[in-house]
């Protein structure tokens, strides 16, 4: 990336990310760190709201002042080596369910939806979204990827979703935005069989738009978005149809992430524990990262 810049105004404080401006791409570009480890924790939600908001703020202004927007695009990345984001906040969900606190689980769901949402009808405004998968994608995380409207991976990178593990289904917008992108019987067969696929297997199927090689992924990421500003109107077309032929409606979001709370409220002991299983194999999955960073 070329001529970046921490994201100028920014009155929100971002505690588990880090937002940048390129100003030579027109991007501005949110990283993901979320801590303790790479879920969508309430406040990465938090964050990635105040920069959907403060970006949005921008261009109008800049709209309303007669001046050329300098955000044209729309960057969802990560900063944590070999991983993108492993989805909900698994930790939580256990909580929640079995506090059988259905208005948490909601507001929870409901805010994975709204960013998703945001990214791809592309704030409502000339802006389109990426996502830069460097590392493994999983739930939410996949979802989330799916929500941009360009999805750029590097070769190796994997992304599935295992809910099925646990007798749920990803609820916050993964199968609306795949069965958008490849034939709906295909994403239900991907959704219930619970494995990851490789990048190179999920582009021959049309789910990933562009493949990157590894350790190449920003380089890529700023190739496509200086040839996409060769040809910006064809691009600005498409946009628009898209936009107003292939849209995801928030309600069909709202009513499918009801019918996962439902569902994840009658979730058994059993189910529950294989879901904290998960957790500990994704801070073990952390350690060993760490201590091969070394």
């Amino acid at each position: 990336m070329s001529n970046l810049v921490r994201f100028p105004e920014a009155s929100h404080v971002y505690q588990h990310s880090e937002v940048q401006l390129d100003h030579d791409l027109g991007a501005a570009i949110l990283n993901m760190a979320p801590q303790p480890r790479p879920s969508f924790t309430p406040a990465l939600l938090a964050d990635i709201e105040a920069f959907q908001q403060e970006v949005a703020d921008r261009i109008r202004q800049q709209q309303a002042q007669g001046r050329t927007p300098d955000i044209r695009y729309t960057v969802l990345a990560s900063n944590l080596e070999g991983i993108y984001n492993f989805g909900g906040d698994l930790n939580r969900f256990v909580e929640l369910i079995r506090a059988g606190d259905r208005q948490g689980l909601l507001d929870y769901a409901l805010a994975c939806v709204r960013a998703g949402h945001q990214f791809s009808v592309g704030l409502d405004l000339p802006v389109t979204s990426l996502a830069l998968i460097e590392g493994r994608a999983q739930g939410g995380g996949f979802e989330a990827a799916l929500s941009c409207n360009v999805l750029i991976a590097e070769r190796g990178t994997q992304m599935g979703f295992p809910e099925v593990l646990f007798n749920l289904f990803p609820g916050m917008g993964a199968y609306s935005y795949l069965s958008r992108r490849i034939a709906p019987s295909l994403a239900e067969r991907m959704i219930l069989s619970g494995r990851l696929y490789e990048a190179e297997e999920l582009y021959e199927m049309g789910a990933v738009d562009v493949l990157a090689e590894p350790g190449e992924g920003r380089e890529t990421l700023a190739e496509y978005i200086r040839e996409a500003e060769k040809h910006n109107s064809v691009h600005g077309l498409l946009r628009r149809i898209h936009s107003a032929h292939n849209r995801v409606p928030f309600e069909e979001l709202r009513d499918i992430t009801e019918l996962w709370v439902d569902s994840a409220l009658r979730l058994s002991e059993r189910e529950l524990r294989t879901m904290e299983r998960l957790v500990r194999a994704q801070d073990r999955r952390i350690s060993v990262d760490a201590n091969q960073a070394r």
